[in-house]
Order: structure tokens, then sequence, then C-alpha cells
């Protein structure tokens, strides 16, 4: 619930022709006069439907936001992981399509869980309603307080790194340079996102677009070559491959973190129109998509040069622009940075829905579950997302904190593919639009447990405690807060200042 002294949208009364706040019961004092403009776009965003998300993210924009954030600066810049790991070009193509293959199976768990269960949050809501509240706040604790943000701001250092490097041509480009530009980057897509959904979506196709024709440009000139008879370095085949169970493991383990991102429209669940046919469709083209993307970049890389020289360039795309494109190379360094920038739009735009809904659960403060009452924005959840994130940058070194908390988020995945197992027995009755095979929801989890304990037995860290205790340390949080429901002093007044600042109203999901 609100705390007192909340202002509600629908309390609003008009006076003389501008729209008044009524006086918080909690400061006892009138309010000042904030004047509202009543939203004039179409019926979809029309006042009278109440405050709340709508639907307007179509077949096309999902499609978008599947890619669009599951292809960031990786594929450009450092696909070397997997072929390092696996130690032959004919391995590494297969691990690179069965990392495709994976992720579109637990996508497809997704599609049940996501046609059954439509509210937004993905995991957050689906653990919500087969576990309780308590695993629910544990996820939303980590990865609203670490994993999101931290994604964002390692996404927009990438950018910032890309955009300031051709101005230091023969030297090391300057940290706080980059830093500032990351922090631009972050304030740029926070107010993209702030001010409208069709905008910030718009902007995601085209930047999905920018990359796909990127990578088209790198697999078309990587068939040229072929074409012209360069096959000696895809002749070596298998040559190399490495035996043992545990190299082939975590050559996967590289490759499914290339494919992180196939849950994201899952965060948007209550914005898609029709989710039910376009949920399921939008997984069905975009992981494959991106599936025969990165099957199709590396066998264009490994034509133009061998191994040694992919492992040992620090950004393949550009070794690679330079050998096929000439004078054009700078193509490639531009491409970096339109994919990064694309990314990052989906990464705001999905950890802003995570806090939003998790907020409106009563996990978080009331005032990051409240919408713009103009551009129905969850303009709160995606200001305190950036904050956080530029907060992370400042330090600059947070590739490690990725490193250690990354291993939480199969743990949440698990979770999740678990929950899909659990409610096939507890709420059979539940309409289930998209019915995956159960068989292979128990793949995905035996895969999920392997990637979570892998790291850790494989390279044992102190740090991997310290990541679990945080995870644990939610506890300190969620009893007095959360499950007893106590209220500090003065957060209805703080509500109330951030209300009549942002031009925000409560919500209440409503189902379909």
């Amino acid at each position: 619930m609100p705390p007192t002294g909340t202002i509600f949208y629908n309390d609003v009364s008009e006076v003389g022709g501008t729209k008044r706040f009524p006086t918080s019961h909690s400061t006892g004092s009138a309010l000042s006069e904030l004047p509202l403009k009543m939203a004039e776009d179409s019926h979809e965003d029309s006042p009278d439907e109440g405050i709340a998300l709508k639907r307007r993210v179509g077949l096309v924009s999902g499609v978008a936001l599947i890619v669009g954030t599951m292809i960031g600066s990786g594929i450009f810049v450092s696909p070397k992981g997997v072929l390092l790991r696996s130690g032959s070009v004919g391995l590494s193509l297969i691990v690179w399509a069965g990392c495709g293959i994976l992720s579109l199976l637990g996508a497809l768990c997704y599609a049940e869980l996501g046609t059954m269960i439509t509210k937004s949050g993905a995991e957050y809501s689906y653990m919500m309603d087969a576990f309780g509240p308590l695993p629910a706040f544990l996820f939303s604790w980590v990865s609203v307080l670490v994993l999101k943000p931290s994604m964002m701001a390692i996404i927009c250092l990438s950018l910032g790194e890309y955009v300031i490097e051709p101005l230091y041509i023969g030297c090391k480009p300057n940290i706080v340079s980059i830093k500032l530009v990351a922090t631009l980057s972050i304030g740029i897509i926070t107010y993209i996102n702030c001010m409208s959904v069709k905008l910030a979506t718009r902007i995601q196709n085209f930047f999905t677009a920018a990359k796909l024709l990127a990578i088209a440009i790198i697999v078309v000139g990587g068939s040229f070559k072929l074409m012209q008879g360069h096959t000696e370095h895809l002749a070596t085949g298998f040559h190399g491959s490495q035996a043992s169970f545990s190299d082939i493991a975590t050559a996967f383990y590289s490759g499914l973190w290339a494919y992180d991102g196939w849950n994201n429209l899952n965060y948007v669940t209550e914005e898609l129109k029709n989710p039910y046919v376009n949920l399921p469709l939008a997984i069905a083209i975009g992981i494959p998509l991106v599936t025969m993307c990165y099957v199709c970049v590396n066998i264009s890389y490994i034509t133009v040069m061998s191994s040694a020289e992919l492992l040992a360039s620090e950004a393949v795309a550009v070794t690679w622009g330079h050998r096929v494109l000439g004078v054009l190379s700078f193509v490639m360094p531009i491409s970096v940075a339109l994919s990064t920038f694309g990314a990052g739009n989906g990464s705001c735009f999905t950890g802003g829905r995570l806090c939003y809904v998790a907020a409106r659960e009563g996990h978080l403060v009331d005032i990051l579950s409240y919408l713009h009452i103009r551009r129905l924005t969850p303009s709160p959840a995606l200001i305190f997302n950036a904050i956080l994130a530029i907060c992370m940058i400042i330090p600059g070194d947070i590739g490690s904190l990725i490193d250690f908390f990354s291993f939480t988020a199969w743990l949440f995945y698990g979770a999740t593919f678990l929950a899909l197992i659990v409610m096939r027995h507890t709420k059979p009755d539940l309409r289930r639009p998209y019915k995956v095979p159960i068989c292979i929801a128990y793949v995905v989890l035996i895969v999920s447990v392997y990637l979570v304990v892998a790291p850790i037995a494989q390279d044992p860290q102190i740090e991997y405690l310290y990541a679990s205790l945080f995870v644990l340390s939610g506890l300190i949080v969620y009893i007095p807060f959360v499950h007893y429901k106590l209220s500090l002093n003065g957060m209805g007044k703080m509500t109330v200042f951030f209300q009549l600042l942002l031009e925000v109203a409560p919500t209440k999901y409503v189902p379909d």
C-alpha cells in the first residue's frame, strides 16, 4: 500500500482551470499547485483508462528488444572465450550453435510462464507465484541493486571507450573521458526512456537494425573471402579440440553468457501487445536469428584470420575491418558504438520494469512503483536504475563485480525453471496458451545448476562467498520492512515530494 500522504491521480481537483493535488494527510499542510496537462496521445494512452502501463510494444519491437539486448559489443570486440576453451575451430562453432539451442530452450520455458502469468518482471513474478514473496524479494534485491545497473554501467563504459578511442590515436584513452561519455550515455538513454515508451522502442528498433546491418557486412565480407578460396583456417576443423568434459563445459559457459538477454522480453509482458501470441513468436524469431548471426560472424572471422590472430586481437571486428574493408574499416568502430548504445537502451528499458514491479508488490519503496501521469513511463524506477549505474561507473572496476555475481543470475534462472515444474503440479488448472514439453524444463534446470556450481568449483574464491552473503543479507531488509511492513519516519513526506517533482502517481496491476 502507498504510504500515508501519497497523492492519488484520481483525487486531483480542478480549481480555475488548474489541476490541484489534495492536501497530504501526513503533513497537514496544503501542497503547491501543479498544473497537469492531460494525455493528448491516442486512446491507448488516455488517462480515463487509469494510471497503468499500456500495451505499446508490438512483435517487431519485441524481437528488436531480444536481439538488441543479446547482441552487445561482445561479438564485435572479444568473441574468443569459446574458441580459447574449446581448442578448435570446428568445436567452437558447435558450441556457439549449442549455446543458441540451450538459450532457445530456456526462453521457451519463459514463454510458457509469460503467457500463463502476464505480469511484467520475468523471474520476479514467476517466483512470486510459485514460491512466495521471499525468493522473489531476494531476486529483486540482487538484480535491482547489482546485476541490472552493473550491466548497464559496463555497456556504457564500452560505448565510452569506442567513442573516445579515435580521439586518442597512438595513445591510451583518458579513463576520465571514457567515464564522462559513459555517464552522459546513461543520462541520454534514461531521458529517452522516461519521455516515451514509443520513442524508446523506436530507438531500439533502429539500433537493432543498425547492428544487424553491421553483422550482415561481416557475413557478406566473409562469404566473399570464402568464394575466393580462403578456406585454410576453416580447414583445420577439429584439430586441437579439448577432450575433457570440464573444458567443453567451460566453453559452453562462455558462450551462454554471450547469449544472455534471451529473457528480457518477459520483463515487459504487461506492455506487449497480444502477449499470448507475440511473446512465443518473438522468442522463436529472435533467438534463432541471434544464433545464426553468432555462428556466421565467427565463420567470417575465422575465414579472414587464424585462430592465433583472433585470440591475440583486442577488437576482432576492427581487425577484420582492416583486412577486408580497407579504407572503409572505420565502419566497424561505429558499428560497435551503435550496437552498444542499443544494448544500453534495452538494458535500461527492462531494468526499470523490474524495479517498478518489485516496488508495486511492496518490496521496494513505493515511489519506485509510480508512473508519470501523462507519459505512463516508470520514470522513478528508471532514474533509480540510472543513479546506481552511474555510481558503479565512478570506481570503474566493475568487471570483477559482475564476474562474482553472475553465478547468482543462473541461480535465479534455475529457480525459475523449477517454478515452471512446480506449478505444473501445484497449479495444473492455470490457463497455459503455450505449453513447453516438461523434459525441456528439466534439461535447462540441470544446465542452470551446473552453471552455478562450475565457476565456484573450478576456481573457488572468497568473493563468491561475499556475493552469497550479499544475497542472504536481503533478509535483514525483508523481515522488518516487507514481512512486518515497518515504515521509516518521513517516508510519506518524501513520497509526496518526489511525486510533485516527477509528476508521478501510484498504480495498480489489473489482470487481463
